[in-house]
């Protein structure tokens, strides 16, 4: 008897579907054919396993399964909840009309428990666009599925549970819901860090506010213990909150790695990735065998956070580049191609040389002016340059921290930071995959960050006298024009250059000699 049952495969943060394709006939084997890799081809081992331990007469007859389209590799054992039920299909040990309608998928363990997958909600959301009627998924990707409305989502726990669902006999499975937009609301601003518990550090908060009033990348350069961390992971606090749709893709990026927790639905506060220094390059771009996404996708619409950035390692930091540029990734291998999203917004820190007390205010730093360059060499100016603000990190001093006052809280500037962007939405409505003024090309510099004569002026004295590099010259007009818009200013003003001109201190060809 030949039967079907339908799953899915994920190719970059999208499902495909796979047609499964059962047929039973006389004879005693089992085959698999469609591309399927050696975790699918172990499939039939659980199956036997997990039929005999739930009370189902084992099939004796020969077995040949089809997983369609044959061109797509098939990957990982979340096929054997499909297979189990084509096989139980095929041999007539179970009969149903019903198989057709849903879309399913689960990893079974010998017993029949289902275990979770990766990818449910990429799957759910393909199964509603062909029109399923519903999907079956192990029981904790049921929330993350069930984001996807007009869709029945049924979060099954074994094996058992999923044939009495088909064969309707008293059936103990009900729909997920989940009220996606009032939960999404609810936990946006729930955050564990607040700018308010920062002392001191004014010029550096403020710093910050500008960075992400513009989506502009950053640099922290200080001391061991200036804060440097501390102020980094705030950022995510006063960025704006995420939208509906960017939720969405952040999700089903989260989804695909499999780094969502059980039972969770939308993710609702923007990432912040912190990867060690010794990541790998494919670690941090996304790849491998099978194509999986790395750091900078995970944190897509969030915050990439590499401390102590001259430690990593130089082709990790080079394969940035593309990214910072494009906003996406494509992962090229034998088997497949795919492309994620890669919209992050970088956020750096690093000692000012090997000693970590270049600057310093009361200790000495024991390195020569060479060394001090050759640290700060690590990072190649093609990927300096894709950082807009540097900023000096001074330890805060002993009257600062002792003060019992609390700053300015983290939802204070995030109202600024809101208002600012609001400004850069309606300003580049017009201009595709542009939202914010990190984003903008000379021709949109010309348009909207011109200087007047005075400011050309002072741009001109600054560039010469503090021997700023010519790729600070873009760099500072689009920190300029964030400035103004937290001012709700429309022209530049000299005193929008004056503040983003400090912010370039790597750019002084005099830094590490002072």
């Amino acid at each position: 008897m030949l039967t079907k049952t339908f799953g899915a495969a994920v190719q970059g943060i999208d499902a495909t579907l796979i047609t499964i394709e059962v047929n039973s006939s006389r004879g005693c084997m089992f085959s698999i054919v469609g591309l399927p890799d050696s975790a699918v081809k172990e499939s039939y081992q659980r199956i036997l396993s997990a039929l005999q331990v739930n009370g189902y007469k084992l099939p004796t007859t020969s077995i040949v399964v089809n997983m369609a389209p044959a061109d797509i590799r098939k990957e990982g054992s979340a096929y054997d909840l499909p297979l189990a039920i084509g096989i139980l299909m095929a041999t007539e040990l179970i009969h149903t009309d019903r198989a057709d309608r849903y879309l399913v998928m689960g990893e079974l363990s010998l017993d029949g428990t289902l275990q979770p997958i990766k990818g449910a909600l990429p799957m759910a959301i393909r199964a509603r666009e062909l029109g399923f009627e519903g999907i079956i998924v192990p029981r904790q990707n049921a929330r993350e599925a069930a984001v996807v409305n007009q869709l029945l989502v049924y979060g099954a726990e074994n094996l058992s549970q999923v044939v009495r669902f088909f064969t309707q006999e008293s059936s103990t499975l009900e729909p997920t819901v989940v009220d996606t937009r009032a939960e999404f609301y609810a936990r946006q601003n729930l955050f564990d860090t607040d700018f308010a518990d920062v002392k001191g550090q004014e010029n550096v908060k403020r710093a910050v506010e500008v960075a992400a009033a513009g989506g502009h990348n950053i640099i922290l350069v200080g001391a061991p213990g200036s804060g440097k961390s501390m102020l980094a992971k705030r950022i995510p606090s006063i960025l704006p909150p995420l939208s509906l749709g960017e939720s969405l893709e952040t999700t089903k990026i989260h989804s695909v790695a499999g780094k969502l927790p059980a039972g969770s639905g939308l993710i609702t506060k923007r990432p912040f990735r912190d990867p060690h220094h010794t990541i790998s390059s494919v670690a941090m771009t996304g790849g491998g065998s099978f194509p999986q996404p790395g750091e900078i996708s995970l944190s897509h619409n969030g915050v990439l956070f590499l401390d102590e950035l001259p430690e990593f390692s130089r082709s990790v930091l080079e394969v940035l580049r593309q990214p910072l540029e494009d906003r996406k990734i494509s992962i090229s291998r034998v088997r497949s191609n795919v492309e994620y999203p890669a919209g992050f917004m970088l956020v750096a820190s690093m000692n000012p040389c090997p000693c970590g007390y270049y600057n310093h205010p009361t200790k000495a730093c024991v390195c020569t002016p060479a060394q001090v360059q050759r640290y700060l060499h690590r990072i190649s100016g093609p990927l300096l340059d894709r950082i807009d603000l540097q900023i000096e990190v001074v330890p805060v001093p002993f009257e600062k921290i002792s003060d019992a006052r609390a700053g300015e809280s983290s939802e204070t500037i995030r109202r600024r930071v809101m208002q600012a962007r609001a400004i850069q939405a309606k300003r580049y409505e017009s201009y595709k995959g542009i939202y914010c003024n990190a984003q903008m090309n000379s021709k949109l510099l010309a348009l909207y960050a011109r200087p007047g004569a005075k400011g050309l002026a002072l741009l001109k004295h600054a560039m010469q006298r503090l021997n700023l590099s010519a790729r600070a010259y873009d760099r500072i007009l689009k920190v300029s024009r964030t400035i103004a818009d937290l001012e709700g200013s429309e022209q530049l003003q000299s005193h929008h250059l004056a503040e983003a001109i400090g912010y370039r201190n790597l750019d002084r060809e005099d830094w590490a000699s002072r």
